[in-house]
């Protein structure tokens, strides 16, 4: 049976035929957007970054047990709860009961990170057997985490973009219902990562500083951003899985 949980927007995202989203092509066009983004409401942004910012310590805790840089467990937290610690990093329901939006059936835990660990480890798109965090591969990564009906469509996800000049409207308002006007009210993934590295120009994705002034890799560490070694085909993968079942 398919798995929706690829495809949220609490959880609106209606699902495409993987056939219809190249992964690559998403990737490279999350790269350019980046690239020319400005932000639209960074007052807003900052404010709500530096409250991510300042629990940037229990985000690290996740991080040392999954992989994923704690910047964009931050963000995502942010998109799915308004970062209430009560509420599970998957879709918002509380972690100390079973889930009942998908992934559903998920719980109950002992603790927020737990149940970070396991949205990040157990369900799709099992972020924390992705391997390439450059900015490219961590914007795609966070955009097929809410899922890929806008890349579906061609046009840039609010789960990203918003509270950036990327976006203006357009949003999935119910199962397979998407309003081109209706404007997402809360901030992107991208606008809150801009926001972060003004409070700390060295949070970096895979050894690159993910600022827009874009300091060159550390070539002290290895490059994880070509595709072969299973950055973007990862994806592939884990969404090809993902069709098979959740757990």
């Amino acid at each position: 049976m398919i798995n929706w949980r690829i495809l949220r927007f609490y959880h609106f995202t209606p699902q495409p035929s993987q056939s219809m989203v190249d992964l690559n092509a998403l990737s490279a066009a999350n790269a350019k957007r980046w690239a020319n983004a400005k932000p639209t409401r960074k007052a807003e942004a900052a404010n709500v970054a530096l409250r991510l910012y300042k629990a940037r310590q229990r985000y690290r805790a996740v991080e040392r047990l999954t992989g994923v840089p704690w910047p964009a467990i931050a963000v995502i937290h942010e998109r799915e709860s308004s970062q209430q610690w009560n509420a599970s990093l998957a879709q918002g329901d509380p972690w100390d009961r079973v889930s009942i939006h998908v992934p559903t059936g998920r719980g109950p835990f002992d603790s927020w990170e737990t149940a970070a660990v396991d949205a990040l480890v157990k369900c799709p798109p099992f972020l924390a057997h992705h391997k390439d965090w450059s900015i490219a591969g961590t914007l795609t990564a966070l955009e097929t985490y809410n899922g890929i009906g806008y890349a579906a469509r061609a046009v840039p996800s609010p789960y990203l973009w918003s509270g950036t000049d990327q976006y203006r409207a357009g949003k999935y308002v119910r199962d397979g219902v998407y309003d081109p006007s209706k404007v997402d009210p809360q901030l992107g993934c991208a606008a809150l990562l801009m926001a972060l590295t003004e409070l700390d120009p060295n949070i970096s994705f895979a050894g690159a500083k993910i600022a827009k002034s874009s300091a060159s890799a550390d070539p002290a560490r290895p490059s994880l951003t070509n595709p072969s070694k299973g950055s973007i085909g990862a994806f592939v993968v884990n969404l090809i899985r993902a069709i098979s079942g959740r757990k």
